[in-house]
């Protein structure tokens, strides 16, 4: 089959949305299918382009066999809702006029957010006849709605009716957790259309572990230090404001060091609020390349994993399934009633505390500090068991053959 990806996010980001659309074009075209990208110039988790990007309106890499066919759009210097609503929208008016000319497509995916990508995608789909597969990252209108960024008015009306369509237009709407297709069905998502394809993870590269204290020694840790590791976007919704305060609270001789690697919208707040009161609980850090990431994971204690209060419904960190391929354990900040601490419930990796308590969060990063190393290595065990379902080579295949039968419905 001839399947275009239309996403906003594409290597070489190195997290967020990103990796997975890389996997599905890769994965796609290693099971013999003409796979190619519809995405913009990279700038994310920095929001901001390489300089060689900016100004250029279209142009065709080729990475690991796939096109990748990428588009200009405005990326703002800080990001408000009005900004965000320009971003989107300018990606999703460049990559149609850019679809129009990529010629015929037996299926179109189309990964949200931007949710206006589901009209675009049901128009160019009315031109092309091709249909479409909506699948869905992040529930985008709730999710701001929840976070305060949009409060219940016209314009979220409007997102909402934007959403509808997408999921009427759409042959098939898929989500990341079972809870996403809960809310698909109280949306009127039909069960026919109705698609779990969660985001898949590559298995640890056990055969060539990095060398472990490597990256301790390089960032100045001593060898008894307990590392808590957040690595990922510093945004809004992972409510991160909690660490600099839970590090003022760990005990004046912890040996707790909890460490953020990481770039975002929220980045320079969190960087502000931690030189407000430096303690030596926290640092922070870039985001780690690929190789430093490995090293990093191999001299890591325990993973931090934060959400806002009130958002964990409407979307699943795919951080998550990276940390127990690593066998670590983690301590989640989320709801009760979260798709992390429903996860964590399940597979028993690790531990949790609830938003906006950094007192709870300290204690309990002293306690598992304090843990033996026989119940740490039990904890990321089990988060190696659960995360095994997650494999890309496991996920794609139905999804793979969902794509086959929307395409040839008759077959």
């Amino acid at each position: 089959m001839r399947i275009l990806v239309w996403g906003i996010n594409y290597a070489p980001e190195v997290t967020g949305i990103a990796p997975c659309n890389v996997a599905l074009c890769e994965g796609l075209r290693a099971a013999g299918h003409d796979a190619r990208m519809l995405t913009t110039f990279a700038y994310y988790p920095a929001w901001k382009k390489a300089s060689e990007d900016r100004g250029r309106l279209y142009r065709t890499d080729v990475m690991n066999g796939v096109p990748v066919h990428r588009c200009w759009h405005y990326v703002p210097a800080r990001v408000s809702a009005l900004k965000r609503i320009v971003h989107e929208g300018t990606f999703v008016l460049a990559s149609f006029v850019r679809a129009l000319a990529l010629g015929r497509f037996d299926a179109v995916v189309v990964v949200s957010p931007p949710l206006l990508l589901g009209a675009a995608a049901w128009m160019l789909g009315k031109i092309k006849r091709a249909p479409f597969v909506f699948h869905v990252q992040d529930l985008q209108p709730d999710a701001a709605v929840g976070l305060g960024m949009l409060k219940p008015n016209a314009f979220t009306r409007a997102l909402y009716r934007l959403e509808a369509l997408a999921y009427k237009r759409a042959a098939r709407v898929s989500g990341i957790s079972q809870g996403m297709l809960r809310a698909f069905a109280a949306k009127g998502v039909p069960a026919e259309k109705r698609v779990y394809f969660p985001n898949g993870v590559r298995a640890a590269r056990e055969e060539k572990p990095a060398a472990v204290g490597r990256w301790r020694a390089r960032h100045g840790f001593a060898a008894d230090d307990f590392l808590a590791v957040y690595s990922g976007n510093l945004g809004i919704k992972q409510g991160l404001d909690i660490l600099p305060e839970a590090g003022r609270r760990l005990a004046a001789d912890s040996r707790v060091r909890i460490v953020v690697c990481g770039q975002g919208a929220a980045g320079e707040r969190l960087r502000a609020e931690a030189a407000r009161d430096p303690r030596p609980g926290l640092t922070l850090l870039p985001l780690q390349d690929a190789e430093a990431y490995r090293e990093m994971m191999a001299d890591t204690d325990l993973c931090l994993i934060a959400q806002q209060a009130g958002t964990g419904q409407y979307f699943f960190p795919s951080k998550l399934l990276s940390a127990l391929a690593f066998a670590r354990p983690v301590l989640a900040v989320a709801d009760a009633d979260s798709e992390l601490a429903l996860a964590l419930d399940e597979g028993g990796f690790g531990w949790r505390t609830v938003p906006g308590r950094p007192d709870e969060l300290a204690a309990a990063l002293e306690r598992a500090s304090a843990a033996d190393a026989q119940e740490m290595r039990e904890k990321g065990e089990a988060g190696r068991r659960y995360v095994g379902r997650f494999q890309w080579q496991v996920v794609l295949v139905e999804f793979e053959r969902g794509l086959e039968k929307m395409a040839t419905p008759d077959r």
